[in-house]
């Protein structure tokens, strides 16, 4: 016998079996269709909360928005998983944040048919070396000593963003880069960064090792980037004061550099206090870490409560570092002084290092400056540090050293090292272009 759809056998009879229960018609299905649904609202949670955690107001001026927003929210979530590992007593946040940096980008000295590139040693300080193509009618090459960014704490000669725009300077000005890896926080903390550079730069500076690297000993230029621009600037104070030193520096390019640690309500911290990469209030935790300090006065220097009227030490040098009348009018617009009465006199006591002109080159002595080299100072609109560059161009102006400022309305901080994808700004490209090629006709 033939068992139809829903009948039992049972003793030759037929046996109608239980009928499955039919969803009555206009009732919504809650099989797969529901969570077909629930899966459609789940993610559409998740992609509204990314878009929350990435999108920030960002002035429509700036090199690409969007993919800035993104940059800065893959940054702020390394941040985030670093702090993490703080908390949990595995590591210095510092040492995780770096960690997942340089893990994300480390290059090996990799030499092509242009550039040959190899990692050594300067009087025990690691460099890579970029030694470009040579020129039949020059058989000696200018060179650039490059010093890297990164708050004093993060990054590396040998990361992919480093690597490349040395591998491009040494190319296009068929040159000899010496790109430093010093060490950084919190493994040392000022003035050791200052010392290393300054032993792998005199080191280079040897007639012997000069010949070795077939380099002109009167084309030699000191340039760094954010920290790396500070190390550059303080190098090149020390320099001009060294009698010792036989051959001495040419030219200094300063990109984007961090140059003050007693203001930090200049009309751009004021403007961009909260634009990345760079807010305001993470340039004043750098300054914190480079000097070992104390979190607690963060908040504190960020309303300048470190150099308030009543700091005495402090008094004698904000003459050097007066926005009012070292920045232009177009700078300036609306913004105020924050200048206040009292503050805490306790930070400069505990932390001297701020008004050390080694770590704050703005605030050196006239007399200082103008022996300095001539001079290429590279600024963003939207960066909190776009003053003290300009502001650093004015004074070294005012002492007779020749400056070219360079000013880019679209940029923002770090934009010169993006200039490959995923991470390649139009802002990236134009800054490194026109900064290669001030190098290329002034060295």
């Amino acid at each position: 016998m033939s068992r139809g759809r829903g009948q039992k056998v049972a003793g030759g009879l037929r046996v109608a079996s239980p009928c499955p229960l039919r969803q009555p018609a206009g009732v919504p299905s809650r099989g797969r269709g529901g969570k077909m649904r629930s899966s459609c609202v789940l993610l559409a949670a998740l992609v509204a909360l990314a878009a929350y955690y990435i999108y920030i107001p960002l002035p429509s001026s700036v090199s690409d928005p969007w993919k800035l927003m993104l940059l800065d929210a893959t940054f702020r979530g390394a941040q985030q998983v670093s702090n993490l590992i703080h908390y949990l007593g595995l590591s210095h946040h510092l040492l995780a944040l770096n960690f997942i940096i340089v893990s994300f980008g480390k290059k090996s000295a990799w030499s092509s048919a242009q550039v040959k590139v190899t990692d050594t040693d300067f009087d025990g300080v690691e460099v890579r070396v970029f030694e470009g193509p040579p020129k039949p009618e020059e058989p000696l090459k200018r060179s650039v000593v490059y010093i890297h960014g990164g708050g004093w704490a993060l990054a590396s000669a040998k990361i992919r963003y480093y690597d490349e725009l040395c591998t491009a300077m040494a190319e296009e000005l068929n040159a000899v880069i010496v790109s430093i890896e010093y060490r950084l926080v919190p493994k040392v903390y000022f003035p050791e960064q200052i010392n290393d550079v300054v032993r792998a730069t005199k080191y280079f500076l040897e007639p012997k090792v000069l010949e070795k690297y077939m380099v002109d000993p009167g084309r030699i230029c000191i340039s760094g980037d954010s920290a790396g621009g500070n190390l550059a600037a303080a190098v090149g104070q020390q320099f001009t004061q060294d009698a010792s030193l036989k051959n001495k520096l040419k030219l200094q390019a300063l990109i984007y550099p961090v140059l003050q640690a007693l203001d930090f309500n200049t009309p751009s911290y004021q403007q961009n206090m909260n634009t990345p990469i760079l807010p305001r209030y993470v340039m004043v935790k750098y300054w914190v870490d480079y000097f070992k300090g104390n979190y607690d006065f963060v908040q504190a220097m960020i309303v300048n409560n470190h150099t308030s009227l009543d700091v005495e030490e402090a008094a004698a040098l904000r003459a050097r570092l007066n926005w009012t009348s070292l920045l232009p009018a177009s700078i300036i617009k609306n913004y105020k002084p924050v200048v206040q009465t009292t503050g805490n006199a306790g930070i400069v006591r505990e932390l001297p290092q701020l008004l050390d002109a080694r770590s704050a080159p703005l605030i050196a002595d006239q007399a200082v400056l103008q022996d300095l080299p001539k001079t290429y100072i590279l600024t963003c609109e939207h960066d909190v540090l776009r003053d003290d560059g300009i502001m650093y161009a004015k004074r070294l102006e005012s002492a007779g050293v020749e400056v070219t400022l360079d000013y880019f309305e679209d940029g923002f901080h770090g934009c010169m090292i993006f200039t490959s994808w995923p991470t390649n700004f139009s802002v990236g490209i134009r800054t490194r272009n026109s900064y290669i090629n001030w190098l290329d006709q002034n060295l």
